[in-house]
C-alpha cells in the first residue's frame, strides 16, 4: 500500500487556502439527503457535529458519558494556544509552526503543522463570541501565557479551567442543533464496530449501555473524535472511561495506526500514593510559567522542603536548559524528572516525585496575584493532598497522559478505510513525537469547526446519489453477531480474576517497558508477557452480571481486550524505531549527555500499521516525511 497524504501544491503558507479553493461543496438542498455519524463529544466532537448540523447535514452523535459535557476535554486546563502575539513579543504563525513542529522532534508533516498554527487565529475570536471567558488584562485584553517548548506568550486560559469553557461553547452549539433537530444526540452509548459496506464506512454498531440493546446505525460517512488511549497504562491522567477501542475496532476494519508507541508522559501529575489508586491527577503546566521544579541536592533527604536551604536545591531543568528552564517541553522535563528520581532524589512518602515551587513567585507577585492565576488548581491541590501550596511545594511526578499516536489520516483527516474521518487526539496528524502543551485544545478545536466540516464536504459531495444507507445489509448483520458473540464469550468464562486486575497487570508491563524509556530487550519480553496475560485474561477472565443489561464490568472487559492488542502494537512500533525521538526514547539511542539521538537517515518517516489478523506480526508501512520549508536540526533546549 503507498500512503497519499493528499497535500496540496503551492507554498506552506497557501496550501489550506488553495485546498479550500479547489474543494467540492454540497448545495444546502443535497446536504439534507446525506447523514454523518460522529462518535465522540468532546472538543472534535461537539463542533464538528454542530458545525455539520449548521450546515444542514442529518447528523447523529455518540458519547458513552451521560451527557457531553462529561467529555474529557473538560480535564485540559492550562490553556489553548494562538499566535495572535497579543505580548508584541515576536509570536507570528511561522513560529509557531517552528515551535510545534521542532517540540514534536521533526515527526510531523509540515502542512498539517502550518494549518494548525495558521486556524489558530480564528479560534479565540470564535470561543470569545460564544462567551468562552478568556483571562483578560486589566485593560480587558484577553491575556496569555507561555508553555513549555516555547519563549513566547501564546496561551490563551481561563484560570485552571480552560478544557471545560471551551467544551461548554462546544456543548452549547451542539445543543442547538440538537434543539434544531439536525443533531440527534445518544448519550450512554458505546460504539463496539464500524460497518464498512464496498470499501467504504457506512456505519457502526452500539451498544445501549443503559439497557444492554445492540443497535444498527447507518450514514454516509463517520468521524471518530473519540480522544486517546492512555488509559492503557491503568494509571494515567485519563478519566476512567477513556479508552481506545473506537479507533481500534476501526483499525481492524482497515483504517491504519501510525505511532502507537507516542504517548506523552506528562511532567506534572500528582504522584501516586498507593496501589488502591485509579488515576492520576493532572495539575496543569501553566504552574511551571511561576514554579520551579527541584529537587534536594543530597540522596534520601527527609527534611521539610521549606528547612532545606537554597544552596542544597537542585533547580535541576534550569541546571540542564537554561535557554527554557522550567518551561522545556514535557517529553525532556519527565525524563529528567525520572532521572533524578531513578538516581535516589526523589521526595515524598514512596521518594516517587519532584517539588514545584512558588515561593519566588509569591514573594515578588504576591499571594493575590497568584491566586488570581492558579487559585482553582493550589485549591485543588489541597483538597487531594491536604497540603497547601502557598506554604510549601507542591509535590509533583511524571504520569501518561496524551496519545501523539493514532489513526492515520491524511490532510483531509481522513483514514484508509473511504468515509472514515479521525478527529482530534483520535488521530496521529498534528503532534510527531511530542505534544507541545495547549496544543491538544487547539488541535481539536480547529479539527472541529473550521478543517474537517471542508474535507467531509468535499468527500460526500460524491455521495449525493448513493441513496440512503440501510442498516439491513449483511454487512451490519455480521458486525453485529461478532459484536453480540464477543459479549456472550466474555460471559462463559466465569474466570477468577477482576477485569480491572488485567488491566493493572498491562499497564505496569507497558509502564516499565514501554513508557518514558525503552530498549529492545525490553519490548521484546513486553510482547512475550502481553501475549501471555492475553490469554490468562480469555481463560480467567471474570465479568459479573449479564450482557443484556446495564454492565460496566463488560464494558471494561472489551476495552481491556482491545488494550491487549494495543499494548503489544506500541511494543512493536518501539521496537522497530531504532532511535530516540520525542517522547520515544530508546536507551541505546542517547547523546553522552542522555539526550534523545534522532536518525533522520533511516526514519524520518511515519510508521502506519495495518493489521494483519489475530496473533500475526503486524504489516509496517511507511509515509516518509518530507520537510520543504524548514529541515530538521538537533532538537535542544539548552
Amino acid at each position: 500500500m503507498i500512503l497519499d497524504s493528499k497535500i496540496p501544491q503551492g507554498p506552506l503558507e497557501h496550501k489550506w487556502d488553495n485546498y479550500k479553493k479547489k474543494a467540492k461543496l454540497v448545495n444546502p438542498a443535497n446536504r439534507k439527503k446525506l447523514d454523518v455519524i460522529v462518535v465522540g463529544t468532546g472538543l472534535a466532537g461537539s463542533s464538528i457535529a454542530a458545525s455539520l448540523g449548521e450546515m444542514g447535514y442529518n447528523v447523529k452523535s455518540f458519547c458513552f458519558q451521560d451527557s457531553p459535557r462529561r467529555a474529557h476535554s473538560v480535564a485540559a486546563q492550562g490553556g489553548v494556544n494562538a499566535a495572535k502575539n497579543y505580548k508584541n513579543d515576536g509570536d507570528s504563525v511561522y513560529r509557531m509552526f517552528v515551535d510545534t513542529l521542532k517540540g514534536g522532534d521533526f515527526r510531523a508533516r509540515e502542512a498539517n503543522v502550518y494549518r494548525m498554527a495558521e486556524c489558530s487565529l480564528n479560534l479565540i475570536d470564535q470561543s470569545v463570541a460564544q462567551g468562552v471567558p478568556f483571562g483578560r488584562e486589566y485593560g480587558g485584553y484577553l491575556n496569555n501565557r507561555s508553555f513549555g517548548g516555547v519563549q513566547v506568550s501564546r496561551t490563551f486560559y481561563a484560570r485552571g479551567q480552560t478544557g471545560q469553557q471551551l467544551l461548554l461553547g462546544a456543548y452549547q452549539a451542539l445543543m442547538r442543533q440538537v434543539g434544531k433537530g439536525s443533531v440527534q444526540l445518544f448519550s450512554r452509548h458505546e460504539m463496539l464496530d464500524l460497518v464498512v459496506i464496498d470499501g467504504k464506512a457506512r456505519g457502526i454498531i452500539v451498544r445501549n449501555l443503559d439497557t444492554g440493546e445492540i443497535e444498527r446505525h447507518a450514514a454516509h460517512a463517520v468521524v471518530l473524535a473519540t480522544g486517546g488511549y492512555g488509559k492503557i497504562y491503568y494509571l494515567s491522567t485519563l478519566a476512567m472511561g477513556c479508552n481506545g477501542s473506537a479507533i481500534w475496532r476501526a483499525h481492524k476494519k482497515g483504517a491504519l495506526m501510525a505511532s502507537p508507541s507516542w504517548i506523552q508522559v506528562h511532567p506534572t501529575s500528582l504522584p501516586q500514593s498507593g496501589d488502591y489508586q485509579s488515576k492520576l491527577t493532572l495539575m496543569s503546566e501553566s504552574l511551571r510559567n511561576d514554579g520551579r521544579i527541584w529537587v534536594p541536592a543530597k540522596h534520601d533527604e527527609n527534611r521539610a522542603p521549606n528547612d532545606i536551604p537554597e544552596n542544597e536545591r537542585d533547580y535541576y531543568l534550569e541546571r540542564r536548559y537554561p535557554a527554557f528552564g522550567n518551561l522545556a517541553p514535557r517529553d525532556i522535563s519527565s525524563r529528567a524528572a525520572k532521572e533524578r528520581i531513578d538516581a535516589g532524589f526523589g521526595i515524598g512518602p514512596l521518594k516517587n516525585a519532584v517539588y514545584l515551587d512558588f515561593s519566588k513567585a509569591i514573594n515578588e507577585q504576591g499571594k493575590d496575584k497568584i491566586k488570581e492565576k492558579y487559585g482553582n488548581l493550589f485549591d485543588m491541590y489541597l483538597k487531594i493532598t491536604g497540603y497547601d501550596a502557598y506554604k510549601e511545594p507542591m509535590m509533583i511526578s511524571p504520569s501518561a497522559h496524551f496519545s501523539m499516536g493514532g489513526l492515520w489520516v491524511d490532510y483531509e483527516l481522513m483514514t484508509t478505510v473511504p468515509g472514515l474521518f479521525a478527529l482530534g487526539e483520535a488521530n496521529f496528524a498534528d503532534h510527531g513525537a511530542n505534544r507541545l502543551g495547549a496544543n491538544s485544545l487547539l488541535q481539536a478545536s480547529v479539527d472541529g469547526y473550521f478543517i474537517a466540516p471542508y474535507t467531509i464536504a468535499n468527500y460526500l459531495a460524491s455521495e449525493i446519489h448513493t441513496g440512503k444507507i440501510s442498516p439491513d445489509s449483511p454487512a451490519f448483520e455480521q458486525a453485529e453477531n461478532a459484536v453480540k458473540n464477543q459479549i456472550q464469550d466474555f460471559m462463559k468464562i466465569k474466570g477468577t480474576k477482576t477485569v480491572d486486575y488485567f488491566h493493572k497487570t498491562l499497564g505496569k508491563l507497558l509502564y516499565d517497558y514501554c513508557g518514558l524509556a525503552r530498549n529492545e530487550e525490553g519490548l521484546k519480553y513486553a510482547i512475550q508477557e502481553i501475549r501471555k496475560l492475553k490469554q490468562e485474561f480469555y481463560k480467567d477472565v471474570r465479568v459479573s452480571g449479564q450482557g443484556d443489561q446495564m454492565n460496566s464490568e463488560l464494558e471494561k472487559a472489551g476495552r481491556v481486550a482491545d488494550y491487549f492488542e494495543i499494548g503489544e502494537l506500541m511494543c512493536y512500533d518501539a521496537l522497530t524505531r531504532n532511535e530516540s525521538c520525542g517522547a520515544h526514547f530508546r536507551e541505546e539511542y542517547q547523546t553522552p549527555d542522555g539526550e534523545a539521538m534522532r536518525n533522520d537517515a533511516e526514519y524520518q518517516f511515519i510508521s502506519a500499521w495495518a493489521w494483519a489478523g489475530e496473533n500475526s506480526e503486524p504489516e509496517l508501512i511507511k509515509e516518509p516525511l518530507i520537510f520543504e520549508e524548514i529541515q530538521p536540526t538537533v532538537r535542544s533546549y539548552k
